[in-house]
């Protein structure tokens, strides 16, 4: 149990100091046709993949996805989780660890993404779980329904990854303003440096290879994951049964103190009270998280990590379907404000 406390205070300690958005990732594909992050992701994905079936090569993990796909859940439930992350500002593992940046918003949020997991998966809402997710179709992953080697489809997302990374590194960089370094050698690089977004996401692949052996060793057989722990914490809070303690509750919680950690080092820590309709937004948000999460059987990380880099169905499908999600809410609470506004503007100025 102590190595996914340990594990999660290095991921939250590099989500932090890097930066690792994954709504932040989404939303810039279509807010700002930005794909830096998103590529970033794909790192981390292809990184991970390389790991995993490396692990399982040597018999060192011996995994298989689910037997079973809930289709309509998993689009659905991953639809509804895009469209939360945006509200509450970040999505699982983002109100994670800006909780620990002292952000109140990612507070609320992440409050009402625990309650509302928990409450799907044991609670009140558990019987809508059950009906969603019990239409279900048989369920392989991609190399086994196509009769290939999943080395084929590692190869082929590294090799995609690859030249998408090395277009965005050669493109002219812009010259930003810098304040003079407080600090010298390591201590620079961990608490002052500015990381790149493809550094980070190495570092996150690599730790969600460590994930797998690590969680296996207590009898936890999957990687990195955030629903399912955070609803753990609540599950153990009311029950007191042990049986919710497991490696990813730990690892959830690390991920606390790993942010908590790396913004103190870096003097980022302050604690932030956002105005009532951010509020309003993140309770709203850390809702929708938790009822898509639960749903879909997984978060941008359960999902869009860790599911897509052992090339299940479920993985591959939910991706898509988180971003167009982000892609509707941000439509609503971004885009379209900023034409009414403009809109409202310029009427004032023709009517003057």
């Amino acid at each position: 149990m102590i190595t996914g406390l340990f594990l999660g205070i290095l991921f939250g300690f590099v989500l932090q100091r890097g930066r690792f958005c994954i709504t932040g990732a989404f939303r810039d594909l279509y807010l700002q046709k930005n794909s830096k992050m998103f590529v970033a992701l794909l790192i981390a994905i292809s990184v991970q993949a390389i790991g995993f079936f490396t692990l399982k090569q040597f018999n060192i993990i011996n995994v298989e996805p689910a037997e079973h796909l809930a289709l309509e859940a998993v689009l659905f439930g991953a639809f509804i989780f895009g469209i939360g992350i945006v509200f509450a500002g970040g999505c699982a593992t983002g109100t994670w660890y800006r909780a620990g940046e002292g952000l109140v918003g990612s507070w609320l949020a992440l409050t009402v993404y625990i309650i509302f997991s928990a409450a799907m998966r044991t609670g009140k809402l558990a019987e809508l779980t059950a009906t969603a997710r019990n239409h279900s179709i048989e369920h392989s992953t991609i190399y086994d329904s196509f009769n290939i080697s999943p080395w084929v489809l590692v190869l082929t997302l590294s090799a995609i990854t690859s030249f998408l990374a090395f277009k965005h590194l050669n493109r002219p960089k812009l010259q930003l303003a810098t304040l003079p370094a407080k600090r010298q050698g390591l201590a620079h690089i961990l608490f002052e440096k500015r990381w790149h977004p493809f550094i980070t996401a190495i570092l996150v692949g690599v730790i969600a290879i460590a994930a797998w052996p690590l969680s296996l060793t207590t009898g936890r057989a999957f990687g990195l994951g955030i629903t399912a722990p955070s609803a753990n914490i609540l599950q153990f809070l009311l029950s007191g049964e042990s049986k919710y303690l497991n490696w990813g509750v730990f690892l959830v919680i690390g991920i606390l103190f790993g942010s908590f950690i790396a913004a103190k080092l870096s003097h980022e820590f302050r604690v932030r009270i956002p105005n009532t309709k951010t509020l309003i937004f993140s309770a709203i948000g850390g809702g929708l998280m938790g009822i898509g999460a639960t749903l879909a059987g997984g978060c941008s990380i359960g999902n869009g990590l860790v599911e897509t880099a052992f090339f299940s169905w479920q993985g591959w499908l939910a991706l898509p379907m988180m971003i167009l999600g982000t892609w509707f809410a941000a439509y609503f609470t971004i885009v379209l404000p900023r034409k009414l506004a403009q809109n409202a503007q310029n009427i004032a100025i023709v009517s003057k």
